[in-house]
C-alpha cells in the first residue's frame, strides 16, 4: 500500500523531538546534491554522519571526484555532521547488474543497485551503533521512492536498526537542493552514476543535438 513518507517522516521528528533525544543517523548520500537539503533539514534533530558508499559509479575517477565534493560540502555547509568514505568496488554492481543491462533506467537494475547500497549502510548502522539509517537517494525524482522505503523498512528488520521513513522531494526538498547546488558551487552530472546510465544520458543527448553536429 503507498505511503506518505513525508508524514512519516515528520511524525517520527515530532516524537524524537518530545523525547528530548538527538538520535545518531548514518545517511547513504548518493551525492553531494542531493544530501545538500537533506543535511540542512535533519542536522538540527539529529548527529549525522554520512556514508558515501556508491560502487555503481563509473568510472572510478568519477566516484572520487564525486565524493570530494561531497566532503567539501559537508565541511562548508558546517553543521558537524561527520563523513565516512565506503569502500569502491564495482565488481558487486557489475555482478548484480548481470541480465539487467538492457533495462531502461528505473527498472529493475536500479532497485538492485537500491538493495546493495541501503544493506551495506545498514550493515554499517549496526557495525557503528547507530541509532536510524536512511538514504538521500529519495530527494531525486528518477528515484522510486515506494521501493527505497520498502527495501529500507525491510533491511531494518533483518538487521535490528530503525530506518528513518522519508521522501526528501516533498516539501520543495529537491528545488531546495538545486538552490543549494548553486549556492555551493556544487558539480550536478548529467547522469546517475552507472555506465549504463551514462550511455543513456550520452543517447538522449546525441537526439537532442541537431544533425551534423
Amino acid at each position: 500500500m503507498k505511503q506518505n513518507y513525508q508524514l512519516i517522516l515528520e511524525q517520527t521528528i515530532q516524537k524524537i523531538q518530545k523525547e528530548g533525544k538527538r538520535p545518531s543517523l548514518l545517511l547513504h548520500s548518493c551525492c553531494g546534491p542531493c544530501s545538500s537539503y537533506v543535511m540542512e533539514y535533519l542536522a538540527q534533530h539529529f548527529e549525522i554522519t554520512v556514508f558515501y558508499y556508491n560502487p555503481n559509479i563509473s568510472p572510478e575517477s568519477e566516484f572520487r571526484f564525486r565524493a570530494a565534493e561531497q566532503e567539501r560540502l559537508i565541511q562548508e555547509m558546517g553543521f558537524g555532521v561527520k563523513y565516512h568514505l565506503g569502500k569502491y568496488d564495482p565488481e558487486r554492481f557489475f555482478e548484480l547488474a548481470k541480465g539487467y543491462e538492457n533495462e531502461p533506467e528505473g527498472g529493475e537494475r536500479c532497485f538492485r543497485c537500491y538493495r546493495l547500497r541501503l544493506e551495506e549502510t545498514a550493515k554499517a548502522a549496526k557495525d557503528g551503533g547507530f541509532d536510524y539509517f536512511t538514504t538521500t537517494l529519495s530527494i531525486s525524482p528518477h528515484k522510486n521512492a515506494q521501493v527505497l522505503n520498502e527495501l529500507g523498512n525491510e533491511l531494518s528488520d533483518l538487521y535490528g536498526v530503525a530506518y528513518l521513513f522519508s521522501d526528501f522531494k516533498k516539501k520543495n526538498g529537491y528545488r531546495r537542493s538545486c538552490e543549494l547546488s548553486i549556492e555551493y558551487d556544487l558539480y550536478r552530472q548529467d547522469y546517475c552514476g552507472c555506465a549504463f546510465s551514462k550511455a543513456e544520458a550520452l543517447l538522449r543527448n546525441a537526439q537532442k543535438s541537431p544533425k551534423g553536429e
